[in-house]
């Protein structure tokens, strides 16, 4: 047995060996399937429609034989329909937003609360988190899943929890400030809006009591983790979650590796699928990932397609395996001009000209039949003042490297400083689509 791990306070799952996480994700799966199956119509209709019943699931494989789940099922069941306990033995409701049509919505009863509480612990305490640091939660609070989400996994690990949530960048700072908080919990877009709040009042990021950041709730890049590590003098880790899994902590970095997300498996089954086919992947190779949660009672998910896209990797610091950085979900990809485009491409490229900020936008347009595509971007305020042929000059280095890189032609714009749209509280918005529908 690992006597490190047993020190540094884990839990035993965290290091046993993968025959006894596999033991234990089969006998969770059962339960599940079968709880699913028993408590919920919607995955009775599914299950039957498929010719499956959960005890036909023998071996961990087996789940492949299951039908997915979809966000348009739980829009579809809204809003309590996909509940697998009486409604009133959920304690708590969170929803997601519904900009594309109806939220989804997830319930918990008290236990999935607790278990929710003990991951987001584990997740901080990877992330070097330590009984009695004071955690910043800048996250939303509300119906979002991220603030709540973080307030109780702090509290449980035995933190002091500053509950701000999202907004008032300037009261963000002089709490920061004043609090002089360990760790902060907040999207990597919104730290960056921090930072530059920090400059405006001629306050050095390097100085602040901040240790540890833990980002989530949208893709971003190693770039960007590199950026924000040198700018703000932290160790900038990754936490990952989705409403409809549980909230944040369905997987997390541990800051002794920064290598990827280790997916907490004693509690969900992750899956790599092929996004067109639905076929499962091996190992390492690249798709969408999947989750089955195996311990939640009041809502069960059964192969939920998350629509990020990234690759299921070999354990390191833990025993359970990692997901890689999320390059971007299959709903987000860009088709421009026949060629495929993610953000966080063109954000990664942004990232190594020193001059640029994190700041930028993809503006789509239409030009007759041909789809256009501008990249606005702006200075770095430390840079200082750059004149009109500067900017442009950085523009055509920018304009050249998408093409080199990506394959697609693009107008760059570089603005001045301040001058790209900001995220006033959490996720950024990095496409405008004006293209006809």
């Amino acid at each position: 047995m690992n006597t490190v791990a047993q020190d540094a306070g884990l839990d035993a799952i965290e290091h046993a060996s993968r025959d006894e996480i596999q033991a234990l994700q089969l006998q969770r799966l059962k339960w599940t399937l079968a709880h699913a199956y028993e408590n919920v119509p919607h995955y009775r209709r599914a299950f039957d429609a498929a010719g499956v019943h959960p005890s036909d699931l023998k071996q961990l494989s087996d789940i492949a034989r299951f039908p997915f789940t979809t966000k348009q099922d739980l829009r579809e069941n809204y809003p309590f329909g996909m509940f697998a306990v009486p409604r009133e033995q959920v304690v708590r409701v969170h929803a997601s937003s519904g900009t594309t049509g109806k939220p989804t919505v997830v319930g918990y009863t008290r236990r999935d609360i607790e278990t929710w509480a003990a991951l987001v612990a584990r997740s901080l305490r990877a992330a070097g988190t330590r009984p009695g640091d004071v955690v910043h939660v800048a996250y939303g609070y509300g119906l979002f899943t991220g603030g709540l989400g973080a307030h109780y996994g702090a509290e449980r690990l035995g933190c002091t929890v500053v509950p701000m949530s999202g907004g008032q960048t300037e009261k963000q700072v002089q709490l920061i400030c004043d609090f002089k908080p360990d760790v902060i919990m907040v999207t990597p877009s919104y730290f960056c809006n921090i930072l530059e709040e920090m400059r405006r009042q001629n306050i050095d990021p390097l100085q602040s009591s901040l240790r540890i950041g833990v980002f989530g709730a949208e893709p971003w890049t190693g770039q960007m983790r590199q950026d924000i590590e040198t700018h703000a003098g932290i160790d900038a880790v990754d936490i990952y979650g989705l409403s409809e899994v549980m909230g944040p902590g369905v997987a997390s970095e541990c800051a002794a590796t920064k290598d990827g997300p280790v997916v907490w498996e004693d509690h969900f089954l992750p899956e790599i699928v092929d996004p067109l086919t639905g076929e499962p992947v091996a190992d390492g190779e690249p798709g969408e990932l999947v989750f089955t949660s195996l311990s939640k009672q009041a809502m069960p998910v059964i192969r939920y397609r998350t629509r990020d896209l990234t690759r299921l990797l070999p354990p390191t610091a833990r025993s359970m395996r990692r997901i890689g950085k999320i390059t971007g979900r299959s709903d987000d990809m860009l088709i421009v001009r026949g060629v495929n485009l993610f953000p966080t491409q063109v954000e990664e490229l942004v990232l190594k000209l020193p001059q640029l900020a994190p700041h930028y936008q993809l503006v789509l347009t239409r030009s007759g039949s041909l789809d256009e595509l501008e990249v606005l971007t702006e200075a770095r305020e430390e840079a200082g003042v750059l004149d009109a042929a500067e900017r442009e000059q950085l523009g055509r280095r920018l304009q050249h490297d998408i093409k080199a890189m990506i394959g697609v032609s693009a107008r760059v714009r570089v603005l001045e400083c301040g001058q790209v749209e900001r995220t006033l509280t959490g996720k950024a918005r990095r496409v405008v689509d004006k293209r006809p529908r």
